[in-house]
């Protein structure tokens, strides 16, 4: 099992509307992922334009291979880019 951490910052003022983005943007595109199991996504109090998104896979090449691999990525990235005030920064963490 793997955990993939996505870090957003978005722009001012655009809050909701990313958290409606991502809703909609995993629905259609990484919750059909080949090894896609669950994830969730946590606004941050004391910096609001800070997301985390936390996205369980399979296996790590079910995230960068398969997910990143797949013109869903591509759809993916023009539903919640449009928000970004910088790149997300992604990690990969083994399930202890």
């Amino acid at each position: 099992m793997i955990l993939e951490i996505v870090d957003f910052t978005v722009r001012p003022g655009t809050q909701v509307e990313f958290g409606a983005a991502v809703a909609r943007g995993v629905q259609a595109t990484i919750a059909k992922a080949t090894g896609y199991r669950k994830h969730e996504l946590q606004h941050c109090i004391e910096t609001p334009e800070r997301f985390v998104l936390l996205i369980e896979w399979e296996t790590l090449e079910n995230h960068t291979v398969d997910f990143r691999g797949s013109p869903a990525f591509a759809q993916w990235r023009e539903i919640v880019s449009p928000y970004f005030a910088k790149p997300p920064q992604v990690e990969h963490f083994e399930r202890a």
